[in-house]
């Protein structure tokens, strides 16, 4: 059976869930995905077939957890967070080509999904009606989706690989030789065991080169471990390589790693520079220290060089650092003006939501430095968060700004999946002056007297789907306008009757 956590936070208050999902594996509601592929065999089934590897090693946390994907000795609640010359945190302007000429650094405006006259939604995301469809399913803690400008899309496993779905077929790709075995539980309803053998870390964020498939190159965030210890880093790999192993080239390393607080996002930005997430990897002092990449969101060239009109945070600063005082961020999205907007993991609930700018501090760091609680920004120095859950957990993961138009009530509203709270966060940022969404059965609502808040948007926040899908991972939009879906129900941490025997599952979420 499996165990409810007595951490699980309670339901908001009034909130309703109007979201449907099919039955698991339903008889006839797949498509031809339903194929499986020779090459697939033995990664994962294409909506029906069972994987032919698993795991069952676990270990228990060192540390206290909170039923999220982390945990520390301070009782932490994790995973389980427009200026042209980017002063302002947008994704700048400046730079130079790399490979690929003026692709890299291009301006912003060149960007398709530019609109400085965007508007957000006044209606409620409750008032439709959603349905899931599994396309693939007996993945291993699927972490990452990334569409390549092809459509080709790249899915990561924990366990160390990186997989190619193409719409029929499931084949591997990339197999960090570096790259730790996080280990997964097997699918089927099963006791709760808290920490798979690789923690939180494994092979984690994914993202395809802007102008992929030249080159045929994608980046990958993973955890390595070796006589020193663990340590995260970024590499580049090149899909069409007869050594699925070995990196084309080294993006970034030395990202520090542990059982927990990870990070791991990896995206291309608006003017296509590389995005990366750090969390503190266990240290509490890292998020403060300008020189370490820990408690960092890092923006850099593919190459892994700093791009230009970063941050000077001073001497011994690592110039590849655009924010700093992050705990476990693990989602980054643009506004369609071009604003950065992360997701990241709090201490004892007081997960948040925040608007980058460039070189700013948004509180995490050593006991004194620290500010998390809602009521410890008002007056503060640090950046103010878009939004804060409280004493409340919902673990938020990978993002989205959903700008498609196959589920229209979603359409310019920011999806972030979420963990512990096993549902789906939607938050409709509202610009200052704007009208609001209604707050009736929302999960919370800032507004433009909330103190603690970020004046810059007003935040609604709606959940879907709570405990249908189980811990949703991440949100991505495909090139089609679709709106996919990863879970990660393996990890040992999954509770009311998760993992699923078609578990873990990629999903694509449509409208009635």
């Amino acid at each position: 059976m499996t165990q409810r956590s007595n951490d699980t936070p309670a339901d908001p208050d009034g909130a309703t869930n109007r979201s449907t999902v099919s039955d698991p594996v339903p008889s006839t509601a797949f498509s031809r995905r339903r194929l499986l592929a020779a090459a697939a065999l033995g990664v994962a089934g294409v909506a029906g077939c069972a994987s032919t590897e698993s795991s069952d090693s676990t270990d228990n946390p060192d540390n206290g957890g909170d039923g999220s994907d982390g945990g520390d000795d301070d009782g932490g609640n994790d995973d389980d967070g427009n200026d042209d010359d980017g002063s302002d945190g947008s994704d700048g302007d400046g730079g130079t080509g790399t490979d690929t000429g003026t692709v890299i650094g291009r301006p912003l405006e060149s960007w398709s999904e530019y609109d400085p006259e965007w508007e957000a939604p006044t209606t409620s995301p409750l008032d439709a009606t959603f349905e899931t469809e599994v396309l693939v399913e007996n993945l291993e803690i699927p972490w990452d989706l990334s569409f390549a400008a092809d459509g080709t899309l790249f899915i990561t496993e924990r366990v160390g690989r990186v997989l190619r779905f193409d719409g029929e077929n499931v084949t591997p790709v990339a197999e960090p030789q570096n790259a730790i075995d996080a280990g997964s539980i097997d699918p089927g309803p099963a006791e709760r065991k808290w920490w798979v053998k690789g923690g939180e870390g494994g092979t984690l964020g994914v993202a395809a080169h802007p102008t992929f498939p030249d080159p045929p190159h994608i980046y990958v965030y993973y955890t390595t471990s070796d006589d020193d210890g663990r340590a995260n880093r970024v590499d580049a790999f090149d899909v069409t390589a007869n050594d699925p192993g070995t990196a084309h080239h080294t993006v970034v390393e030395g990202i520090p790693a542990d059982n927990y607080h990870n990070g791991g996002r990896v995206t291309f930005g608006p003017r296509n520079y590389l995005w990366i997430t750090c969390g503190d990897g266990g240290t509490r002092a890292s998020p403060q220290d300008p020189s370490s990449y820990g408690g960092k969101i890092l923006r850099v060239t593919p190459e892994g060089e700093p791009a230009p009109d970063n941050p000077d945070l001073g001497d011994g600063a690592d110039p590849r650092v655009f924010t700093y005082g992050h705990r476990n961020p693990q989602g980054v999205v643009w506004l369609p003006d071009g604003t950065p907007v992360n997701s990241e993991h709090g201490q004892n609930g007081q997960d948040e939501l925040n608007r980058l700018e460039a070189g700013s501090n948004y509180g995490w760091g050593t006991e004194n430095e620290t500010i998390r609680n809602r009521d410890a920004y008002v007056g503060s120095d640090v950046h103010k968060p878009l939004f804060n859950t409280g004493a409340q957990s919902v673990a938020p993961s990978g993002s989205l700004f959903y700008t498609g138009d196959s589920v229209p009530a979603l359409q310019n509203r920011i999806l972030t999946g979420g963990l512990i709270s096993q549902q789906l966060i939607v938050t409709t940022l509202t610009p200052s002056g704007g009208d609001l969404p209604p707050a009736e059965n929302a999960y919370g609502q800032t507004t433009p007297d909330t103190e603690w808040a970020d004046e810059a948007y007003s935040a609604t926040v709606h959940t879907l789907f709570e405990n249908e899908l189980g811990r949703i991972r991440h949100a991505e939009q495909g090139p089609d306008g679709d709106l996919y879906l990863c879970t990660s129900n393996r990890d040992g941490r999954s509770s009311e009757a998760f993992p699923r025997d078609v578990d873990d599952v990629l999903v694509r979420v449509t409208q009635s």
